[in-house]
């Protein structure tokens, strides 16, 4: 039996952290993508090697080629011929109105939301053909679809191209046994919230979800492993969305 691998990017926290821990106890091999805390990535391929798989942690901005390139590079390497890719590497960049964005800081949610997706997609695409096939998920956002007006409406629009991308790629990469589909979370409770200005944010944002609450990341992580899973070997192109409600 083939032990699946699957590269996670923005693996060391948050809705990556769980999606890792959620695969491993599914058996998987993974390597983990981080792009500045070592300590927090280490901490959760500890968390995953406790599950009895292997998992190694790669230092990786995902809006470059040549680290994109090494991240697969040594996954196939080190843990064999990647199955599986969970594209999940993002930024927000300050909470405002795009009236008010800084240039450097809209090109960067571009780079690493979109560019960054598009490389991962093009390597992980060349890996699982030359191998018989595989399965993509992509991590969009309820914001594709709900604009992010006065949020970030920057972070929304390469959320929307995510999904995009996702039901591009399917049809393209159909033939050669691989799935692509996307999760779209709502609010989610992660760290994200603080990064971007506003700590408190998901603790405000129950009475606006038909749930009643913002969601947890393992709840988003069982989407994703779900959509790795042969349990969903008839989906491809689908946008899931795991926004309670929203």
């Amino acid at each position: 039996m083939t032990v699946p691998v699957t590269v996670v990017t923005g693996g060391s926290r948050g809705i990556g952290a769980a999606t890792c821990l959620r695969l491993a106890a599914e058996g998987h091999r993974l390597a983990l993508g981080y792009v500045s805390d070592a300590t927090a990535a280490e901490a959760t391929a500890e968390r995953v090697r406790t599950l009895g798989v292997r998992c190694v942690t790669v230092r990786v901005d995902t809006s470059e080629e040549a680290g994109v390139e090494r991240l697969f590079d040594i996954a196939r390497d080190e843990l064999g011929a990647v199955t599986g890719l969970v594209n999940n590497a993002g930024v927000t960049g300050p909470l405002g109105r795009l009236a008010d964005a800084r240039t450097g800081d809209l090109r960067r949610v571009v780079d690493v939301n979109l560019f960054g997706y598009l490389l991962c997609c093009r390597r992980a695409a060349r890996d699982m053909a030359a191998t018989g096939g595989g399965a993509i998920v992509n991590v969009s956002s309820a914001a594709a679809t709900l604009g992010g007006a006065g949020d970030y409406v920057h972070y929304a629009a390469t959320k929307a191209a995510a999904d995009a991308l996702t039901v591009g790629l399917s049809k393209e990469l159909g033939a050669d046994g691989i799935r692509v589909n996307a999760v779209a979370p709502g609010i989610i409770d992660t760290d994200m919230h603080a990064a971007m200005g506003d700590p408190d944010r998901a603790a405000r944002s129950g009475p606006g979800i038909p749930l009643g609450r913002p969601g947890l990341p393992a709840e988003v992580a069982a989407a994703i492993t779900w959509l790795l899973s042969p349990d969903a070997s008839y989906t491809t192109g689908a946008v899931l969305r795991v926004s309670g409600g929203r």
